[in-house]
Order: C-alpha cells, then sequence, then structure tokens
C-alpha cells in the first residue's frame, strides 16, 4: 500500500464532510419542499437501493438501516403510505411480512428534484476515463464500508455505555 501524507487523509475527509453536508441540505430542502420529514428520506432511498441491490425491502431492514424501533417504522410507513409515496404488500412466500415499494409518484418527485443533480454528477464523471471512474467507484465503495464498520462500531460503544450506566444506577460498579 502507498503511503498517504496524514494530512491528505485530513484533506479528504473533511471535503467528504463537506459533500455530506450539501448534501443533506439538499435531501432536507427536498424533504421541506414535498411536507416529508428527513427520515421520510431517506427511508425512500434506503427502499429504492434494496430494489436496486435486488433485496427485499421490508420493515425489518428499514429500521435496522435507518436506526429507528418497529413501533417507529410503522408510523414512518404509516405516513408514507397516506402521502401515496410508498405502498406495502404481503409477501407471497411469508405472510406474516409486508413487502415494500416506492411508488411511481414518489419516483416522479425524486426524478424531478434530484435529476439535475443526477445529471451534474454525470457531466462530472465525464472527464475522468474508465481507470479513474472506476478508482473513484472503488474509493467510495471503501469509504461507505468504513463509515459502516465505524457507524457499527459507535452503536457498539453507545450500547456499552448504556449497559455500564444501567449498572450504575443499579449500584453495581461499572
Amino acid at each position: 500500500m502507498h503511503g498517504v501524507d496524514p494530512n491528505e487523509g485530513i484533506r479528504t475527509v473533511h471535503r467528504l464532510r463537506a459533500l455530506a453536508v450539501e448534501l443533506n441540505l439538499l435531501g432536507a430542502e427536498f424533504a421541506h419542499m414535498h411536507g416529508l420529514h428527513t427520515t421520510d428520506l431517506r427511508a425512500l432511498i434506503c427502499i429504492l437501493d434494496a430494489e436496486r441491490a435486488g433485496l427485499d425491502a421490508t420493515p425489518g431492514l428499514l429500521g435496522s438501516q435507518l436506526g429507528i424501533n418497529s413501533a417507529s417504522v410503522t408510523a414512518l410507513l404509516d405516513r408514507m403510505e397516506k402521502a401515496g409515496l410508498i405502498r406495502r404488500t404481503q409477501d407471497p412466500e411469508d405472510r406474516r411480512r409486508s413487502l415494500l415499494a416506492v411508488t411511481p409518484r414518489a419516483v416522479e418527485i425524486g426524478q424531478t428534484f434530484f435529476g439535475p443533480l443526477i445529471t451534474r454528477t454525470g457531466a462530472v464523471l465525464d472527464n475522468f476515463n474508465a481507470a479513474e471512474r472506476d478508482a473513484i467507484s472503488r474509493f467510495l465503495d471503501d469509504v461507505n464500508r468504513a463509515v459502516a464498520v465505524e457507524r457499527q462500531a459507535g452503536s457498539q460503544r453507545t450500547d456499552d455505555s448504556e449497559s455500564r450506566s444501567r449498572r450504575r444506577r443499579a449500584g453495581e460498579p461499572a
């Protein structure tokens, strides 16, 4: 592996953070324009990503992706279904399970809003050759995995901290 200047790594993280902030602001603008919560937008993205990956989008998957409990998932899905953004169907292979899908209306409003960004991003990628685009894809995939690992580790740290806190409240040593 090549030695990377630590300052270059920090600058890259700062660039990624700035991009994440801009994307979050854009997502919040979209949500506000359509009377949605930002969680609704994240849920739509999760459902679409599952579909693209060939996975069943289920309430359980959504809850784990969004980090929310089943009661919150139910309230979220009720709200989104009422707004005409998703539909729930019974899984033909497991009648206890619901399958989730984004409605054509949700896809249309998403494409109307995010289509120009997708077009601009494609134009930016046109400035790179195939090998560079491959490197960019690998980099983004690897960073995404690193963030997911860190998020999982953070979740574990939080669980451990809450467990220690409960023990202290119960009078046990930490």
